[in-house]
């Protein structure tokens, strides 16, 4: 078995406070590097898993430029995605209501799409999670948007926090997934990189 931990300098590209905790359950040591203003733009026809993959790969070829020979950069991108429609992060309060209101009541799917990339060889896989929320009250979902200011969340919910203890009915998947980063699969697929 290749041992990543030191093989490589390991840099998680992303200021996702939740991505660096899970990667830090992983037992890997790794510096955190953030670039401002990466495009997150993608193509119209791209749907579902295809849209967090194919940014994640965007924001690994922005920090192309700065890795070392040792250097593995992990980048990822997760959307919530509910009736052919991409739930990214909400710009302000009402965008998050209007989100949690779609939410309420259906079954949604959440993909992360994670890069690993070494000056000499990139890959990149993509996990799918449905999420099944019960019907929530507007005093519910006004409450949660107002406490806990999710926007910086991907469909305006962290599942660890109190509207995943009282609107999450199931799940099926990765709950660490719907978290921002499948820690499982990353953890396998860094054994064979």
């Amino acid at each position: 078995m290749k041992d990543f931990k030191t093989k490589y300098d390991i840099i998680l590209g992303s200021q996702s406070p939740r991505r660096k905790e899970l990667l830090s359950g992983l037992d890997v040591d790794f510096l955190v590097c953030t670039l401002p203003d990466i495009d997150e733009s993608y193509p119209d026809s791209l749907k579902g898993g295809d849209i967090p993959l194919f940014i994640s790969g965007k924001k690994a070829d922005a920090f192309r430029p700065k890795l070392q020979e040792k250097t593995l950069l992990i980048t990822a991108d997760t959307i919530v995605w509910l009736s052919n429609r991409v739930y990214g992060k909400p710009t302000n309060e009402a965008d998050a209501i209007s989100m949690l209101k779609d939410l309420s009541g259906h079954t949604h799917e959440v993909f992360t799409g994670v890069t690993l990339t070494t000056l000499h060889k990139q890959k990149s896989f993509v996990v799918g999670t449905e999420v099944t929320f019960s019907s929530l009250s507007d005093d519910e979902i006004y409450s949660y948007v107002k406490n806990y200011q999710p926007f910086d969340k991907a469909g305006a919910y962290g599942i660890q926090e109190w509207i995943g203890y009282i609107a999450v009915e199931s799940i099926s998947g990765s709950y660490f997934n719907v978290m921002g980063l499948p820690v499982q699969r990353l953890y396998r697929e860094l054994l064979i990189f």
